[in-house]
């Protein structure tokens, strides 16, 4: 529990309040470097768990990564970031532009956060099932862990893609729209094909990258940047209640109807999540 509260108080989410308060609207250059450098989390800290736990348990492990966080992860905390600037007075509004304005806004929120919402159905019930999905569609155990590893370079290659040709070039809903739709993509090929499992899950891994990226930027421009950590708190909230959820709810879809109910389950709400981003750019457009 004291570790959930932590993560949740120091992922990204906090992160990108944190980089949409320094940068504002241009902090999408930011959040794409720090989910490239989050993307080599797991690559680099798995081979030190396993060194750790090797040599000297895992209480050692433990004590070393609590060490790690208190004393280089706080005081560059303390040291690099600054303190929040005075609040300015605000400005007198015209409250009949504003009663639009707030309506369009809300119902653009509840795109963004259905979006975001089934984004992490999608991932947590995936990364949780992945391999075992694997092998009940007929994968052995070093087979279905080899085409998992896929999945973290596809992150990280999509992630440098986004930074090499995307940064303020085009629009984030754009971001935001391909990355939904290689994760459907992904996940339908991975349902209807045992050939192309492999492409599959770089589609999906590639679009799970993305997603990140998006899910940090797209808020910037869509709504006033000034209150954006509260509105990034408020977008992870269902995220993160169907994060936890999602696991077990996959364990009861795998127990009721085997990996293909699962898939089904998968490609169904990556459908959605693609229809729902087509019509939150329609709500742009309009």
């Amino acid at each position: 529990m004291l570790m959930g509260l932590g993560m949740s108080s120091g992922l990204y989410d906090a992160g990108f309040a944190t980089l949409g308060r320094l940068y504002g609207q241009s902090a999408r250059g930011a959040i794409t470097n720090l989910t490239l450098f989050g993307g080599f989390a797991s690559t680099i800290c798995w081979p030190i768990s396993a060194f750790l736990v090797e040599h000297g348990g895992w209480r050692t492990a433990c004590l070393a990564y609590a060490a790690i966080h208190l004393a280089i992860c706080l005081p560059l905390h303390l040291w690099i970031i600054p303190s929040p600037p005075a609040a300015a007075p605000a400005p007198v509004k015209d409250r009949s532009k504003e009663a639009s304005t707030t309506g369009r806004a809300r119902a653009r929120f509840i795109l963004l956060a259905s979006i975001q919402t089934l984004a992490a159905l999608v991932a947590s019930m995936l990364s949780v099932h992945l391999l075992m999905l694997l092998q009940l569609r007929g994968a052995s155990l070093a087979a279905a862990v080899g085409l998992g590893a896929l999945v973290g370079p596809s992150q990280v290659g999509a992630r440098v893609a986004e930074l090499l040709i995307g940064r303020n070039r085009h629009h984030p809903i754009w971001t935001m729209l391909t990355s939904v739709t290689l994760l459907a993509a992904g996940i339908w090929l991975l349902l209807t094909s045992q050939t192309f499992v492999a492409l599959a899950l770089i589609l999906y891994g590639a679009g799970n990258g993305i997603h990140t990226i998006a899910r940090g930027a797209l808020p910037l421009v869509l709504f006033d940047p000034q209150q954006y950590a509260v509105l990034m708190g408020k977008l992870a909230t269902p995220s993160l209640i169907v994060q936890a959820a999602a696991p077990s709810v996959g364990a009861l879809l795998l127990g009721t109807g085997g990996a293909n109910l699962v898939l089904v389950t998968l490609a169904l709400a990556a459908t959605v999540n693609a229809g729902l981003c087509i019509c939150l750019l329609a709500s742009m457009r309009r």
